[in-house]
């Protein structure tokens, strides 16, 4: 199928074994809802179809080509490399597009006469970039390329993409482990009440405090894990950013990500790690990655998933 590939003989030593002969029995829990594994790999199949078309789309993360971060004041942008802002030799655009304008958390775009950047298909001389209306700032566009303000902490910078990026073009897919039912595991969910702040760390470097609703716990292996989720309490589903020991071998040294449904009524649900997914950074050098938290690295192999990019 179209953008997945999985190893054709995946490595399976006796504590793995071990591991799958624990899930089996976990399994069969009156708990745990059963699926059909057809059913289920056709599921996690067409997931993962919707994956990679997400990433090649226009907005998509392979078409990130740059991420700038702003000085106080003018800051000139254009192709040609005298700029304080460079952006890469695009069909249609000139050495000199412009200036951004950071002045009080601000951020003002003024246009040279005769470019044409548009904004929702008007042409731009003039435009606020940051804030934006309704907290989300407004996509400027000229030729293929697309950019936008965002603001991590005290850093705000220009985020480009290029929809013509060859990087689209060129995708393969997104390897992962073979698709297990052993790996859709039955939880219970230990909630906050309130819910604790918890700091997440990125690959910037910066720390932010983010509301945990609370924690799903499981086993593997027999060992009893736990991971801190974030969302809002009362919403369908969370996010979990989780490590193992997998990564920095076949999967990202910086973790992956995981949506888990909200529990039912009784405080259980299921996760299923097939289910795992690989964050923006796999795809791009210009995304701010969230890092697992140290209380989301699990002492374990999570050998379900999405692996590392061809």
């Amino acid at each position: 199928m179209f953008g997945i590939t999985t190893p054709s003989k995946p490595p399976i030593g006796p504590a793995i074994v071990a591991a799958l002969t624990v899930f089996g029995a976990v399994a069969c829990a009156p708990d745990l809802p059963q699926m059909d594994p057809e059913v289920h790999r056709s599921e996690i199949e067409d997931w993962q179809v919707g994956r990679v078309e997400g990433l090649k789309a226009p907005d998509g993360w392979l078409s990130v080509v740059g991420l700038d971060w702003l000085d106080p004041g003018e800051n000139t942008v254009g192709t040609d490399s005298s700029n304080a802002i460079v952006f890469p030799p695009v069909p249609g655009v000139p050495a000199r597009i412009g200036s951004f304008f950071l002045e009080d958390g601000v951020v003002r775009m003024e246009v040279e006469p005769g470019v044409a950047v548009t904004h929702d298909g008007d042409a731009v001389s003039s435009l606020t970039l940051f804030p934006g209306e309704g907290g989300r700032p407004p996509t400027v566009r000229l030729a293929s390329l697309r950019w936008q303000v965002i603001q991590r902490q005290d850093l705000i910078g220009i985020r480009l993409r290029d929809t013509a990026n060859a990087a689209i073009a060129e995708f393969e897919g997104i390897s992962m482990f073979p698709v297990s039912l052993d790996w859709r595991i039955p939880a219970t969910f230990d909630r906050y009440d309130p819910p604790r702040m918890i700091e997440v760390p990125n690959v910037l470097g910066q720390i932010s405090e983010q509301p945990s609703p609370g924690a799903v716990v499981f086993r593997v292996g027999g060992e009893r894990l736990r991971l801190d989720v974030t969302g809002n309490p009362g919403g369908q589903s969370f996010s979990v950013v989780f490590g193992d020991e997998t990564n920095g071998l076949e999967t990202y040294g910086g973790g992956r990500f995981l949506t888990v449904p909200a529990p039912d009524e009784e405080g259980r649900l299921v996760i299923d790690f097939n289910r795992s997914y690989n964050p923006p950074c796999v795809f791009t050098a210009f995304a701010t990655c969230p890092l697992p938290p140290p209380q989301n690295k699990l002492p374990v192999r999570i050998e379900a998933g999405e692996m590392g990019r061809h």
